[in-house]
């Protein structure tokens, strides 16, 4: 397509927005505030969120994908429910549109694969939105473990039942980040699932203890939930020279380094930037468009961690063995 030349990107990539609830219109709000970017407009079947977006980007709104698709547009982003993400993906890479995606990718493997073949075929670019990675304090993080030994990786992602949920669990909806994040640090695929799941009060998965391995040795652990009053994101990194904290909502990075034989170490906090995640985020997909690089997350990418986070679903998980010290009379401790 001629707009992802140089020359014809400087009068403006002509993006629009598909699905228009609280995540679409922020990338509508985004969009809307970004140089040489020309918002179409969002599009969403339902009035009462064209209105919000139209509000919050001061942009035109659609009812549906065909009234965008004949503005023209060069580029969408696609954050309407995942189970349209396949349909939606396809029908705007047949007319050579480039596409980011909202993760996870799609509703089933399958369908993220056929989306990625499309896209290769068609020569467009294809990002997923696993938004985490533009977080600055994930960044720090990254940066802070660059080229060291890593040993194992915790990460906690909990927070109250959502109001907007749709038809998945925090498998999906949540611990998928965080796959993708122990991918991108150890820059290893994972290779081995221990999941341990409960439906506490929802129908779908509403507490998961998530353990893999990774192919270069990294053991990690995910804990998740809908159960917690309040929302607490952070990851801890050791490696063999320093043990790295980041809290991804107040955005701290802390580094403890210089162990002595003693147990003595130090402690320092790490410098960590304010981009907005969201907006660091379409920035990489639109010069990704603009330059024809690889995406900052590619398709492949987004499969890969929706491959995991299905395999913890169907992983069944195994009896404890009966140990035969548990047959005798117990002692009571006096």
């Amino acid at each position: 397509m001629s707009s992802t030349g140089s020359a014809p990107a400087k009068a403006g990539l002509r993006v629009g927005v598909i699905g228009a609830g609280v995540m679409g219109s922020n990338h509508a709000r985004v969009l809307a505030g970004l140089p040489g970017v020309s918002l179409v407009g969002v599009v969403d079947p339902s009035p009462a969120h064209r209105t919000r977006a139209m509000e919050l980007a001061n942009c035109a709104s659609f009812e549906t994908l065909d009234q965008l698709l004949a503005e023209g547009v060069d580029a969408v982003t696609i954050a309407a429910p995942t189970h349209l993400h396949h349909e939606v993906s396809l029908a705007c890479i047949a007319k050579n549109i480039h596409v980011m995606v909202e993760k996870p990718i799609a509703s089933t493997v399958a369908e993220g694969r056929e989306i990625v073949t499309a896209a290769q075929k068609a020569g467009v670019t294809l990002m997923v939105g696993h938004v985490e990675r533009f977080n600055p304090a994930v960044a720090a993080v990254k940066q802070a473990i660059a080229g060291e030994d890593i040993l194992s990786i915790a990460i906690t992602r909990v927070g109250p039942f959502p109001p907007r949920m749709s038809n998945v669990g925090v498998v999906i909806d949540l611990a998928v980040h965080d796959i993708d994040l122990i991918r991108w640090f150890t820059e290893s695929d994972i290779v081995e699932v221990q999941p341990q799941l409960s439906s506490a009060v929802a129908e779908r998965e509403d507490i998961a203890l998530l353990q893999f391995r990774t192919a270069n040795g990294v053991l990690a652990h995910i804990n998740t939930n809908w159960l917690t009053p309040f929302k607490a994101r952070s990851v801890t990194v050791a490696t063999r020279g320093k043990y790295v904290m980041g809290d991804l909502l107040t955005r701290q990075v802390t580094e403890c380094f210089g162990f002595k034989p003693d147990g003595s170490y130090s402690m320092r906090h790490l410098p960590v930037g304010h981009d907005e995640p969201l907006r660091a985020e379409l920035i990489a997909f639109l010069k990704a468009v603009r330059n024809g690089e690889t995406p900052a997350v590619t398709g492949d990418e987004g499969v890969a961690s929706l491959e995991i986070a299905t395999q913890c679903l169907e992983t069944p998980s195994r009896p404890a063995a009966k140990s035969s010290a548990l047959k005798g009379p117990r002692r009571v401790a006096g």
